[in-house]
């Protein structure tokens, strides 16, 4: 099989027509603001984001000889300000880096974690299970942040500058602010009763009293002067110093408006918690595919099963030859299996026994696969089948449902000049976290621990997603890098969007790798989301179309979901160009450059 950046030429002809980057200023210089495109060709290596100061931020770096690591630091560093809705150094992550010098890959478990005192019963309250509303707007759904810890150990292991260095155009823009774009604005509407009930939180977000105008600049300068004292302390600034015992002190007593009314129930975390975290160096999660090889992240995130699943049961189904009805038939299907797997045995493994070598097998995939036929759809919820002990055509056990991850996350992907990339997806869970901004320091608290079962998801089986003491809620988050036989990079790619990460992720993946698209447009396609439910999300351009049609004439049932995930992507080229790509559309438009346009 070629290489799929080969096939699919004339992308490189719309690309070159579409950059703009070369004559972007800094962000938040003061200068004219970069140019948002969805795709970007050329040499020195290459930044995608969901925004164009963030993605800017990145490109600076890489410009002035920082490496991949550096520079996505940098971008995440700068999507804390102008994402701050789905990113900061009050959320976690997960970190995929592929090394061009040894041409292997590694990974950062950045997730965060739960307090040292709590147990299955941390949303239990009265003995019945807290409505989510009420878990999320509190210190009980927010963990121990992981973001900082991930950034230093990246730069630590593989980065060329120090945390000061790539700090510095995310402390510019939060001090001299950016342009506020209808996402932005919406985002902040779609939290702005939850906002209130925080002073420090409404005084931030809501300046004035309103909601920011589209085209006003926003400025955050407490934010500044946090990025100002983690560059000058380090990051033991939070895990030892002043700016963790604020986070402690806003978890355990929010900072709620009396007047509101709202119950914000405290958190128990601790200054021992943040002492005792760890961001997580291990091992990454690999599947061979069309004679690919693919990398992504290992549990505490389903990400990487999940989708090596998938891709293993659609190992043997030729993709690239059947229809496109049959091509969603098989997408929907695998995804429905490798999603009732993940529910039943996909969990933090310091504190579950996950099997993850079994689960990632093509003889469990195969078991498994041969439950899809090309005329009939499969019941959900499926019930799991035995990765351990694997039996054709069977399933085990009771079927789990699928628990609810927010949607708002976000997915960066870079290159460098060197050949090194990584895929990294960082979160504070839905849109706006908690809703607790930590006074002073202008940054969002997380609501990760809501992505744990608050109870069993199905009282006859054992449920490895329930809280416990340091345990990492199980996230979809899924960075993945993928090689070819000489272990070179192919393409990187990512999303946010919870438990859709997986599906988007897969749809993308398969759309470039085996429908042959260019990569801008395998990320623009229409998704379709499958989660081991009775009926499958579609976007609405697959949903008002004659696939869907066709696929109900199968067995399909469908619901509508105006926008799945917000994809980023990275692919080699040949002659050392790099391609960046991003959403055309999906979350106001993705932001896609490189150093040195191709011309």
């Amino acid at each position: 099989m070629g290489r799929p950046g080969t096939r699919k030429l004339a992308v490189l002809a719309v690309s070159a027509a579409l950059v703009t980057v070369g004559a972007a200023a800094p962000p938040g210089a003061g200068g004219e603001r970069p140019a948002k495109t969805p795709v970007a060709v050329g040499y020195g290596g290459a930044v995608a984001s969901v925004d164009a100061d963030a993605t800017a931020a990145g490109i600076e770096v890489l410009r002035e000889g920082g490496n991949a690591v550096d520079a996505a630091v940098a971008t995440a560093a700068a999507l804390g300000v102008t994402e701050p809705y789905s990113a900061g150094v009050g959320g976690g992550g997960f970190f995929v880096y592929y090394d061009a010098k040894s041409r292997t890959v590694h990974t950062i478990d950045g997730r965060e974690t739960a307090p040292l005192t709590a147990d299955s019963q941390l949303f239990v309250e009265d003995g019945k299970p807290l409505s989510f509303a009420d878990a999320v707007t509190s210190g009980l759904s927010v963990g121990t942040p992981g973001t900082p810890a991930t950034w230093q150990t990246a730069l630590d292991q593989w980065g060329s500058r120090r945390l000061g260095t790539v700090l510095k155009p995310a402390e510019r823009i939060a001090r001299h602010g950016f342009t506020v774009d209808d996402t932005f604005r919406s985002q902040t509407a779609s939290n702005e009763t939850r906002f209130r009930y925080f002073p420090d939180t409404a005084k931030l977000f809501l300046p004035g009293g309103h909601l920011p105008a589209v085209g006003s600049t926003f400025k955050n300068p407490e934010l500044a002067r946090t990025y100002e004292e983690l560059a000058r302390k380090g990051m033991g600034a939070i895990y030892h110093g002043d700016l963790g015992r604020d986070i402690v002190a806003t978890v355990n007593k929010p900072p709620v408006d009396p007047a509101s009314g709202w119950n914000a129930r405290p958190g128990k975390l601790s200054a021992q918690d943040l002492t005792a975290y760890r961001a997580k160096l291990q091992r990454p999660t690999e599947t061979s595919y069309r004679g690919l090889k693919v990398y992504s992240i290992a549990p505490s995130s389903s990400g990487g099963t999940t989708v090596g699943e998938a891709l293993n049961i659609m190992e043997d189904t030729p993709l690239s030859r059947v229809s496109e009805t049959q091509y969603l038939h098989h997408f929907i299907e695998a995804s429905r299996i490798a999603f009732a797997d993940r529910g039943r045995w996909v969990g933090d493994p310091a504190f579950e026994d996950v099997p993850t070598r079994q689960l990632l097998s093509q003889r469990f995939a195969d078991s498994r696969a041969c439950l899809v036929r090309d005329d009939a759809v499969l019941t959900s919820p499926l019930a799991p089948g035995d990765p351990r002990h694997p039996a054709a055509c069977r399933s085990g056990g009771t079927a789990a449902p699928t628990t609810y991850e927010g949607q708002h996350t976000t997915h960066l992907t870079v290159a460098d000049k060197w050949g090194n990339v990584v895929s990294y997806t960082l979160t504070i869970e839905q849109t706006g976290g908690s809703g607790m901004t930590v006074p002073g320091r202008g940054f969002l608290l997380n609501n990760e621990l809501t992505d744990f079962s608050f109870t069993p998801a199905n009282p006859a089986v054992h449920d490895p997603n329930l809280p416990g003491p340091g345990k990492r809620p199980r996230s979809s988050i899924s960075p993945t890098i993928v090689l070819d036989r000489h272990n070179r990079p192919v393409v990187a790619l990512g999303s946010p969007g919870g438990a859709t990460i997986i599906t988007t992720v897969l749809q993308v993946l398969t759309e470039f790798v085996d429908r042959h698209l260019p990569l801008v447009d395998a990320i623009a396609a229409p998704r379709a989301s499958q989660r081991n439910a009775a009926r499958t999300e579609l976007e609405p351009a697959l949903y008002d179309s004659a696939l869907r049609g066709r696929l109900e004439a199968i067995g399909h049932s469908f619901t509508v979901n105006p926008e799945i995930g917000a994809a980023t992507g990275v692919q080699r080229l040949p002659d050392g160009k790099w391609l960046a790509a991003a959403e055309r559309v999906r979350r106001g438009g993705g932001s896609a450059m490189v150093v040195d346009p191709a011309p």
